[in-house]
């Protein structure tokens, strides 16, 4: 093991051609979070990493961009030529627990594959048409969360092109930080880059996408990871993976939030005698939906579902359990779960193998940021400058039940239309303006500036999965984690591995 790593040189290529067709390039000038204003110089899309790599080297600011489902701007260029990876396709076999699969791999295609060999990869996020190389840059986690950990902790290796142009090759375990804080990069040209580990204490939460990665002796890897594009552009990456798990899903309706958290909480203590095997509960994820939330839901995307629209007060928890093959065990001891909870709805389910029935439900717990979002982008018509404005907080479980009266009170003190959703296992919430004019982001913003004071000062963090990109909201929120000295930190790493603020420029705090 080394504190210092040597890149080498990309083959010989000239730079993919620079796409500045406005059919094509105005196709790039917004991400899900309908952040106003992007132009950019253009659009690339190299196909492997000698040509991304002349890319980089040649251009003079790059903003990498995968699917563009990021939801805080990241993906919106300001006069960027844009790296799309949508042609770094490159799909190999499974070998040894790990699977190498390019940067613009849709998680979807990934999971078909590896489902030939009954396989799978577990720290999906809720939308699975996300690029691999997206979801790296993010740190991505999602539902499953809870059992499976966030994307960092399956990236085993990655092929990294450096501002210079030049290639990194890291694997985890092969590079760590020196006991007084620091990696060593040696570039092709001869020069050595000495990168200083930020001092900050990260929180101890279960998820976080908040800037670079910090602890004692870390790993070079766990740097780039989250990073958000600023430090390197993914080319390809070995990812863990793990037999495919047989999966059903429970929807389930409660009487309000109070039974919500009681019903997760109880559901979270099946799970972790499960793990120990001590139990036949095994539950993977439990996703909350407030009633507001449920109210931005047409009625035909319940129809598709075959799912009842709740009255009154109704939450619903969509929870994922894994089984083995005592598949009524499980059932059984569900059944005790929720009897114990007062719930008085039987759930609806989706047994294992009945993955159509598995789809519908997911896809009513998608069409709630699908609607939304909806709501912004036709807001957005009458209102140019309206954007996405929400939060994405989490806190230990324990403060769950205070953090959502904190989230509905902010947004009601305000008079601001609001939805709620989220991993609700992880105690990881997103409180959602749902704007209809540009005063209700500029009062949104507001509250969930508030939340997130409120949020690190119950141990928790205000960016939980998202990520920071170019938004002015998550930029402030990211100081208000880890103060000035801490951003001060960050532009030290940024400063040494791109000096000329060459990748994403304006990603996680202004250039």
């Amino acid at each position: 093991m080394s504190h210092r790593i040597k890149a080498r040189r990309a083959a010989a290529a000239l730079p993919p051609q620079i796409e500045r067709d406005q059919a094509i390039v105005s196709s790039f000038l917004s991400d899900a979070a309908h952040v106003p204003g992007g132009f950019a110089d253009g659009v690339a899309f190299p196909r492997d990493e000698a040509e991304a790599a002349s890319l980089v080297a040649h251009a003079t600011r790059v903003l990498p961009v995968g699917a563009q489902s990021s939801l805080t701007g990241g993906a919106t260029p300001r006069g960027d030529v844009v790296l799309s990876t949508r042609a770094l396709t490159t799909l190999g076999k499974p070998s040894k627990g790990c699977i190498r699969a390019g940067a613009g791999v849709a998680l979807n295609v990934l999971q078909r594959s590896l489902a030939a060999e009954a396989l799978y990869y577990p720290p999906v996020p809720t939308f699975d048409g996300a690029f691999v190389g997206g979801t790296i840059a993010t740190n991505a986690a999602g539902a499953a969360t809870f059992k499976h950990g966030s994307t960092r902790r399956w990236i085993e290796a990655a092929t990294i092109v450096l501002a210079s142009g030049d290639i990194l090759d890291v694997a985890r375990g092969d590079t760590r930080a020196s006991t007084d804080g620091w990696f060593e990069i040696e570039l092709t040209t001869g020069e050595v880059r000495r990168v200083p580990v930020p001092r900050y204490t990260m929180p101890e939460v279960s998820k976080l996408s908040a800037g670079y990665y910090a602890k004692p002796g870390m790993d070079l890897i766990d740097l780039f990871i989250g990073s958000e594009g600023t430090l390197g552009v993914v080319i390809e990456a070995a990812l863990r993976v793990v037999a495919r798990p047989r999966r059903m899903a429970a929807l389930i309706r409660c009487a309000n939030d109070g039974q919500a958290v009681a019903l997760t909480a109880a559901l979270r203590d099946n799970a972790s005698s499960a793990w120990k095997n001590e139990g036949p509960l095994d539950v993977a994820a439990i996703e909350y939906m407030d009633t507001r939330a449920l109210r931005a839901v047409p009625d035909d995307a319940f129809a598709r579902a075959g799912v009842t629209r709740p009255s009154g007060q109704s939450v619903m928890l969509l929870v994922q359990i894994e089984i083995g093959a005592d598949e009524e065990s499980a059932l059984g001891r569900l059944h005790s779960v929720l009897t114990s909870a007062g719930i008085e709805d039987d759930p609806y389910l989706a047994l294992a193998g009945d993955d159509r029935g598995a789809d519908r439900l997911f896809n009513l717990r998608e069409s709630v940021p699908a609607s939304v979002n909806a709501i912004v982008a036709a807001t957005k018509q009458a209102h140019p400058d309206v954007e996405k404005t929400a939060g994405d907080m989490i806190v230990p479980f324990d403060r769950l039940a205070e953090s959502i009266e904190l989230y509905r009170t902010t947004f009601e003190s305000r008079g601001i239309d609001y939805a709620i959703w989220g991993h609700v296992s992880d105690g990881n919430l997103h409180p959602n303006v749902v704007p209809h004019s540009f005063e209700d982001v500029r009062r949104g913003r507001e509250a969930i500036l508030e939340m997130a004071r409120r949020v690190v000062a119950m141990g928790g963090a205000p960016l939980a999965e998202h990520g920071v990109g170019r938004s002015a909201l998550k930029q402030q929120l990211l100081r208000e984690l880890y103060g000035a000295e801490g951003i001060d930190q960050m532009r030290a790493v940024k400063r040494a591995l791109d000096p000329e603020c060459k990748l994403a420029p304006g990603v996680l705090f202004p250039p």
